[in-house]
């Protein structure tokens, strides 16, 4: 398969399930807007998401997909589909007994994760309500992660990619159709979460059934490869666990802000995760497979190799991304979001959370493209190093701007932190060995730099006076930023193109 045409296919999943992301944003902010019932949710959904990404889509995906494809590689399918089975069991029983405890322990949750609700007991009340409905996607979408990584071993990229979709569905069915059946009209939105977990799992099981990797009650935790997973995934549960740690902390610093600071940080996270999604995500899904074969195969060039072309990638993609981003940021959040309930200060104080973010999109997205280098090779314990180095400057930095800079502060922290977590990972693989860079960085930096300068040039001339942005009607607003997004995007790749960047220099086979 060509790695390049899996980009393609991942990406325009991801990028479906992000404008549908950014539809159901738009239903929320409308109907909602920024206040009490969202802070609420969005602390309500934060809980369970930050599990997911702990044990589903970090932990458990980076100690399984290398040991999965060790096993299809090396010991064929009776075997791996063993492993699955046991897997799939041990998992299954484990999350069903967290989501049990976190339905039944929800105040106390509340209690830790946003202390400052604690003093508006309505406030607090309608969290642990929406913390109980909520709670269970952890166990589904733990699920979801275990088939995701079974299929994009098998190569079947799109599938998983596209799942999140349906939860996006959800979020849009119910704010719309549903929230006025319910009181408050913010148990919709929880209601949502559930279905949609529910929904993604049971799209990924034909799939699998296909390929013949469906699984079956089997337990044996002693199982060779479940032990082997359990002793990967005890650091990579640390180090995900730092990361996600740290978002909850900006959360608790968060709630001591005033109303709607949750939010606003919500909503700049939504639109750094566009790009970090479709390029990140996707760039680590599609490598991490590669990359775990040729370390089985004891293939140091070809690893090396593949790993300066996902960088080259990435800078190529992400470096406008991050300049756009910050250039665009008023229009795009008074595009998205200034409807209805979502007042012009929601827009500034937005902006200013994504200004911050914007400044670190670059290092989160390499993050995602370097630490697979050292997954692939089982080692877990050094990306755990790097990221409790991070975890600390983090908070350090959380600690210095939080008081002048409010929640910009707390954005700009996990930004910084994420290019000195990235910057530390290049150096370890640089260190070990596993990374040597192929000759042609000084030209395509200077390339690069060339191309960001005439992007960069045009947007801030098109963009004008950003006051009038809040003066645009809705329909102004959508016409001129795709009319900025696709004239940068043009002379982008043009400037590439007439510096003689060929797509055909980028595609490569995968392992």
């Amino acid at each position: 398969m060509n790695l390049l045409k899996a980009l393609a296919t991942v990406s325009s999943m991801t990028l479906l399930s992000r404008i549908l992301g950014f539809v159901r944003d738009f239903v929320i902010a409308r109907t909602f807007g920024a206040g009490m019932m969202t802070d609420a949710f969005f602390v309500a959904f934060k809980l369970p998401n930050l599990l997911r990404r702990m044990f589903a889509e970090g932990a458990f995906a980076q100690a399984f997909v290398p040991i999965l494809g060790e096993y299809k590689n090396r010991r064929g399918e009776a075997e791996t589909k063993r492993l699955v089975e046991r897997v799939a069991t041990l998992l299954f029983l484990v999350l069903t007994v967290v989501a049990a405890l976190g339905v039944v322990g929800a105040p106390i949750l509340v209690h830790v994760s946003a202390p400052g609700f604690a003093a508006d007991a309505g406030k607090f009340g309608l969290t642990v309500e929406l913390t109980r409905i909520t709670f269970p996607y952890i166990l589904f979408m733990s699920l979801v992660a275990l088939a995701g990584g079974i299929l994009n071993t098998w190569s079947r990229f799109a599938l998983p990619a596209f799942t999140p979709v349906l939860l996006n569905l959800a979020f849009i069915v119910m704010a719309l159709f549903a929230a006025p059946y319910f009181d408050p009209p913010v148990l919709a939105l929880a209601w949502a979460v559930f279905i949609g977990g529910a929904l993604q799992l049971a799209l990924q099981l034909p799939s699998l059934a296909k390929i013949g990797m469906l699984p079956r009650f089997s337990l044996d935790w002693r199982d060779e490869g479940v032990r082997r997973i359990l002793l990967l995934m005890a650091p990579a549960l640390l180090g995900v666990s730092v990361s996600q740690i740290s978002l909850l902390i900006n959360t608790i610093f968060a709630s001591f802000l005033g109303a709607g600071s949750v939010s606003w940080l919500y909503y700049a996270d939504r639109l750094m995760e566009f790009p970090a999604g479709m390029l990140g995500v996707a760039l680590g899904t599609i490598l991490l497979p590669s990359l775990s074969k040729y370390h089985a195969n004891d293939d140091r060039e070809e690893y090396s190799r593949l790993l300066d072309w996902g960088l080259r990638l990435t800078l190529l993609l992400a470096a406008p991304a991050a300049l756009g981003l910050a250039l665009l940021s008023l229009p795009l959040i008074a595009t998205l979001f200034f409807h209805g309930a979502f007042t012009a200060d929601d827009v500034l104080r937005t902006r200013e959370a994504l200004l911050a973010y914007s400044l670190g999109l670059l290092g989160l997205i390499l993050v995602k493209v370097l630490a697979p280098g050292f997954y692939a090779r089982q080692n877990i314990r050094t990306p755990v190093k790097i990221a409790l180095v991070s975890l600390f400057a983090t908070q350090a930095m959380n600690l210095a701007f939080v008081w002048h800079l409010k929640h910009a502060g707390l954005a700009l922290a996990i930004g910084l932190a994420a290019c000195l977590n990235a910057a530390l990972l290049y150096r370890g693989l640089r260190r070990d060995g596993a990374y040597t860079p192929q000759p042609g960085w000084p030209a395509f930096y200077a390339k690069l730099a060339l191309a960001l300068a005439v992007m960069g040039g045009l947007l801030w001339v098109g963009v004008g006076a950003e006051a009038n942005w809040l003066r645009f009607s809705a329909a102004e607003r959508v016409l001129r930023v795709g009319a900025l997004v696709v004239f940068g995007a043009g002379a982008y790749f043009a400037t590439l193109w007439a510096l003689g960047f060929r797509l055909r220099d980028f595609r490569r086979r995968a392992a």
